[in-house]
């Protein structure tokens, strides 16, 4: 058996699908939301409007390896 992810983009390729399940010649099974899946796609959306620079990066780096040298110079 051979399983495929398939992404609807016609309603009529919907009806088609139904169609062969009927026929029993596939078997339909729709995908559960995962939460972690759904916090994944949130954060994507949020970057894609506003990416960080590469400068950001490098600061928000710099500042937390620094935290991190001071903590375990303690």
């Amino acid at each position: 058996m051979m399983t495929y992810q398939v992404e609807i983009l016609n309603p009529k390729a919907d009806r088609l699908l139904k169609d062969l399940a009927d026929m029993d010649l596939i078997a339909l099974k729709q995908t559960s939301t995962d939460p972690f899946l759904q916090v994944v796609e949130r954060l994507r959306a949020k970057a894609a409007d506003n990416p960080p620079s590469l400068d950001e990066i490098t600061q928000e780096v710099e500042a937390v390896r620094s935290e991190r040298y001071a903590r375990n110079k303690a």
